[in-house]
């Protein structure tokens, strides 16, 4: 498989795998496609249609690393998936890109024994809103943010692409 079907097979198949309702968008029940449509991709990944279909059909060349984390929310791909996405883009070409991976820091003992010994609910998070860290009640209470399928404990996820974050937030 040359690298533009590749690029072109792995956008359209995870594309096609989430419902409008998964990327939280209101629409009718007359559908073509299960998944989203291009227009709905592009507009939830902040670029133009023309640019999606142009990403879609393998051409990474020179994409942004912005533009690829953002399309890899967009399509709530995990880890592997976001790295493949970039590894692809990396093969497009010099211009594109690599992203830095997060250096991975454990939280430490100290702070984890001082959060378990509060006596009120606590959540810590990172700065790309991911939980670091609970206490009992902080599990109790953000139990739908932690649980949710779609957020995998990051707050930001839950809010844009869960329908329960309504629920959850109504404000």
């Amino acid at each position: 498989m040359d690298h533009r079907a590749e690029v072109s097979d792995f956008l359209r198949t995870r594309r096609d795998r989430i419902t409008p309702s998964q990327a939280g968008i209101l629409g009718g029940t007359r559908r073509r496609v299960s998944g989203l449509r291009r227009e709905e991709v592009a507009a939830a990944t902040g670029i133009s249609v023309e640019y999606y279909a142009r990403i879609e059909r393998g051409d990474l060349r020179g994409v942004s690393t912005e533009v690829l984390d953002a399309l890899a929310r967009t399509l709530l791909l995990d880890e592997a998936e976001t790295d493949h996405l970039h590894d692809l883009a990396e093969a497009a070409g010099p211009s594109a890109r690599r992203r830095p991976r997060p250096a991975e820091q454990p939280f430490p003992d100290s702070l984890q024994r001082f959060v378990d010994a509060v006596s009120v609910p606590v959540w810590v998070r990172d700065r790309r809103m991911d939980a670091v860290a609970t206490n009992p009640l902080g599990r109790a209470l953000y139990a739908p943010v932690l649980e949710d399928p779609a957020a995998r404990g990051n707050t930001a996820r839950f809010v844009f692409f869960s329908p329960a974050s309504r629920t959850f937030f109504p404000d």
